[in-house]
């Protein structure tokens, strides 16, 4: 069996949607002849745990770990925050912080810490893999990104090793939604483009997960990109109790509600529906499943809809499948940032996998409503339109909208087979 070294920050415990898209390729990969070998860190800083996840690491599989010095501590003091806290995603911030200290955090992430924050796991990974790669024959060099520092660590294996190298870009570097946010001299968005610009190069092959970010990763100047989508695995959907759908009528947000996604168009429609509709007031429910910005219950409360929520922190992935199985509706906000139309939320597979409905709220042209159209999963409206929205979630209400959603072609296992075909092909 072939040998693939998958270089990747995130890994259980930490949860995430991150997390997933490299455990599932594992679990499938030696069906198709690739045995992976896991690189990884030890005792990372992760925005959330999610222990369950440590089940599905075959225990066949080889995995190795080294610490790594980060930052973070030095932020958590400044920000009043405790050692135990996980720091978020996407400058999400579930209490009001201190404006100046945010600003400081992103002015700093951005100019000091190039490409982010895991930079200093970046050399000891590099001596670490050069005497593995010394020692074991590996016929294929994956990383996945971000953190970008993944890529840094093997861009310099491929200067040393003739092994094939695929550079995973599962979001954006400097097209991600929040770059702009991180306050950048002239001098440090040059480096950052430089490193990304050198990444880009000298990756064997680039994967990513949606057309649109492939196609700018090629301008950016990758020779060869193809994009392998974020899926679902059967096995998490296999039903072996029944399955009650909420008496109400449930609108289930699943995932970080981050300050972008956070659309008034939603709060709008909902509010005047409340007003309107006594029938579908007495049947709202809110559940925000997940971390959720102080801003986002802030509209909601300004929208008086706040006694319409039910907010559950983060739970086990195992958990998650159930909660989105038994909602009504699946509801889905894309960030209204320069690049959404490239935005492909991992959790849209899995809402698809529970076979209930998707309300978007998002880019009408983006490769996310082709998903949408293509598996016959939901509706997509835009950031503007109030009376589309709301004309929108009364046909959801009233079972007036139905969809017979098929999304069979973005099972991890065949996700999985394309990826070993193209391994295959770069080792020939």
């Amino acid at each position: 069996m072939k040998k693939v070294l998958i270089i990747t920050y995130y890994w259980p415990p930490s949860g995430g949607a991150g997390v997933q898209r490299w455990l599932k390729f594992i679990k499938y990969l030696p069906d198709f002849g690739w045995r992976p070998i896991v690189f990884t860190v030890k005792d990372g800083e992760y925005p959330v745990l999610d222990n369950g996840l440590e089940k599905e690491v075959p225990k066949e599989i080889e995995v190795h770990k080294i610490p790594a010095w980060e930052p973070y501590g030095i932020y958590k003091s400044l920000a009043g925050k405790k050692k135990s806290e996980g720091i978020n995603s996407g400058f999400l911030s579930e209490k009001k912080g201190n404006g100046f200290i945010e600003n400081l955090s992103k002015w700093v992430r951005g100019n000091l810490f190039i490409p982010d924050a895991r930079k200093f796991w970046i050399k000891p990974s590099i001596k670490y893999l050069e005497k593995y790669l010394n020692q074991h024959k590996i016929d294929a060099v994956i990383s996945s990104g971000p953190p970008h520092s993944a890529h840094l660590i093997a861009l310099k294996l491929k200067s040393q090793f003739d092994i094939p190298w695929v550079s995973d870009f599962r979001d954006p570097w400097t097209n991600i939604d929040f770059y702009k946010e991180l306050k950048l001299t002239k001098l440090a968005d040059k480096k950052h483009k430089r490193l990304e610009k050198q990444v880009l190069n000298n990756a064997d092959l680039v994967l990513t997960v949606g057309n649109q970010l492939s196609n700018e990763l090629n301008d950016l100047g990758a020779k060869y990109v193809e994009v392998i989508e974020n899926g679902y695995d059967p096995e998490d959907f296999i039903v072996n109790e029944e399955i009650e759908i909420d008496k109400k009528f449930s609108i289930a947000h699943i995932g970080s509600f981050t300050p972008s996604r956070n659309h008034q168009v939603l709060w709008n429609a909902l509010h005047e529906l409340v007003n309107e509709n006594p029938a579908f007031k007495s049947d709202l429910q809110l559940k925000l499943i997940g971390k959720v910005d102080h801003t986002v219950l802030q509209s909601i409360e300004d929208h008086g809809l706040s006694s319409f929520v039910q907010k559950i922190n983060y739970v086990p992935h195992s958990e998650v499948v159930k909660l989105q199985r038994t909602s009504r509706l699946l509801l889905l906000m894309v960030n209204n940032t320069p690049n959404a139309k490239g935005i492909i939320t991992g959790k849209v597979f899995e809402y698809m996998a529970s076979k209930r409905p998707i309300l978007v709220v998002g880019p009408e042209d983006g490769d996310l409503n082709e998903i949408i159209k293509k598996a016959n999963a939901g509706l997509v409206c835009g950031y503007d339109d109030v009376e589309k929205l709301k004309s929108t979630i009364l046909g959801f209400y009233s079972n007036e909208l139905n969809f017979n959603c098929e999304p069979s072609s973005y099972s991890r296992k065949i996700l999985t087979k394309k990826l070993a075909s193209l391994l295959n092909n770069l080792e020939a």
